[in-house]
């Protein structure tokens, strides 16, 4: 039998693009997207999609019956500033979604679990500096509370009931493809839009906070290496890193091919969540275990989604 995988809240940023690779690699008819509202074009017309609402456990228990499904990969999740505002339905979403498919994998209804954690899981108290794979983790927010209680109850199923699930905390993640999702991150993609179409921008975190990003594509590469790493004993969530900048550099990077774009700074609520991250991460562990390793510096990412946003 095939081995078919299940991506739940695969409409959202990330999940759009890792369902999109996931079908080049496997074959349209392997990957099986879901969520709560329909994707983009690309995604409802290269394979099938059935809506999903995670934190319904028949619903995902039918959908993988129909399908043979033995991995999942739990995308669906309500983001740092969303979350902010509604922090009981993003809990529920959050939390409820990854105990159902926990559930089913120690059932032995699924194989493999995907999950992504987050920097969110580090707060004031954290080293900000090369953040190490293990430390302190005390979150401030909603989404970071939600992340952390989640890894620890993927380590538990996988201790307890030998659960394969795996999982990184992506740091903030740069795409041209889909639009932000409600996070603190997102101002690094809002960026090039509002240069090319307006040659200014507000931003709301100040210029010089850093914090870790990744271009898209190298968070892909991340989760699909992870998943398919020949791993008998993985970390729960593992750190992973590539660049990290501040918003007057990555102002600069865009200046070397706008220059006219204006840039101001007027810090609101984000701010105070931007600073109990970490400003760069320690993810040598990941490199070490199963060869992780990105591509994409600040330089080669502008050009990306210059090139790619004013198509």
């Amino acid at each position: 039998m095939n081995n078919i995988k299940l991506i739940v809240g695969s409409s959202g940023q990330i999940g759009t693009e890792l369902t999109l690779r996931l079908r080049q690699i496997y074959g349209n008819s392997s990957v099986i997207a879901s969520d709560i509202r329909e994707g983009n074009i690309e995604l409802m017309q290269s394979g099938t999609f059935e809506l999903l609402d995670a934190t319904d456990k028949n619903d995902i228990l039918n959908i993988i019956e129909k399908y043979h499904i033995s991995e999942v990969y739990l995308m669906a999740a309500m983001l740092s500033v969303t979350a902010e505002n509604y922090p009981h339905k993003a809990w529920d979403l959050n939390m409820n979604s990854l105990l159902h498919v926990l559930e089913l994998a120690k059932d032995g209804i699924i194989k493999k679990v995907f999950w992504p954690s987050s920097i969110a899981v580090f707060g004031n108290s954290t080293p900000h500096e090369n953040t190490p794979q293990k430390t302190i983790t005390e979150p401030t927010t909603v989404y970071g509370i939600s992340k952390l209680a989640g890894e620890r109850w993927c380590a538990y199923y996988k201790e307890k009931y030998n659960v394969d699930v795996r999982s990184v905390r992506y740091p903030g993640i740069i795409s041209w493809k889909t639009k932000p999702g409600g996070g603190t991150t997102d101002y690094a993609v809002e960026i090039y839009h509002k240069a090319l179409s307006e040659g200014n921008y507000e931003c709301f975190l100040s210029e010089n906070t850093r914090l870790p990003m990744m271009y898209m594509d190298d968070a892909i590469a991340a989760t699909v290496t992870l998943m398919s790493a020949d791993l008998t004993n993985t970390f729960t969530s593992y750190n992973i890193a590539a660049i990290n900048f501040t918003p007057s550099e990555i102002a600069k990077s865009i200046q070397e091919h706008i220059p006219n774009l204006k840039m101001s700074y007027s810090p609101d609520f984000r701010q105070q969540i931007a600073e109990s991250w970490p400003e760069n991460i320690d993810d040598s562990q990941a490199r070490k275990d199963w060869n992780w390793q990105h591509t994409f510096s600040l330089e080669r990412m502008t050009v990306v989604m210059l090139e790619n946003l004013q198509k």
